[in-house]
């Protein structure tokens, strides 16, 4: 009985420890250790959710977190709340130079897709590389799913491990992307950015929303 206590209390004091090392990046109050780029005026916190806004007109925006990360389990919820849009969740990612009148450049690397364009075949949790104008996730990898929930919160859990991502949505994996080695080598770690993608001129305003998302460091 002693032994079996002391597996237990072993094992109890194990999990807390790996518990604690999480770390929430919203404060479910307001935009605190986030940073919007490269628009401005499209995130709100409102009901311990971020809800990001679509304009006519306005491009594809983001709002990035102030610290970077290389490897890490990084755990989100998000919701399509138009599912005409496009989103994403972005990973190992920079800015690169700011043209002339910007105050920050396009924002580039990993891209954790989020889209709501098909659910019969959603592309949701394969990698796309923003600013690159393509899939990370190579094509005999990339996967098509129904796990995707239209209209609902959708659980996200990301493993990022040297130049392995892997993916789940929902409990169920997605797919692990090896990223390419002239990626990997100039995005090994980066900011995490919630990106609101560009729609077209006189469409939308349409919504996305993220709450509980937490990392842990690996």
């Amino acid at each position: 009985m002693k032994l079996v206590f002391i597996i237990c209390l072993s094992l109890v004091t194990r999990l807390a420890a790996e518990e604690s090392k999480w770390v929430d990046l919203f404060n479910g109050q307001n935009l605190e250790g986030w940073t919007e780029k490269t628009k401005e005026g499209s995130f709100r916190v409102e009901d311990g959710a971020i809800i990001g806004t679509a304009k006519s007109g306005l491009g594809s925006t983001f709002l990035c977190s102030n610290k970077d990360y290389a490897d890490f389990e990084l755990e989100f919820e998000t919701k399509l709340i138009n599912n005409e849009l496009n989103s994403g969740v972005q990973i190992r990612s920079s800015n690169m130079e700011p043209k002339k009148g910007e105050k920050y450049g396009a924002v580039y690397g990993p891209q954790v897709e989020v889209s709501g364009r098909n659910f019969l075949k959603n592309k949701s949790g394969n990698i796309y590389g923003q600013g690159w104008k393509t899939w990370l996730t190579s094509d005999d990898r990339k996967k098509s799913h129904t796990f995707f929930k239209d209209g609902e919160w959708n659980h996200f859990r990301v493993v990022a491990k040297g130049d392995q991502i892997t993916t789940w949505i929902n409990g169920n994996k997605i797919v692990t992307t090896t990223v390419p080695p002239e990626r990997h080598k100039t995005n090994p770690s980066g900011l995490i950015g919630l990106q609101i993608h560009g729609i077209k001129p006189n469409t939308g305003p349409y919504q996305v929303a993220w709450k509980n998302i937490r990392i842990k460091e690996l």
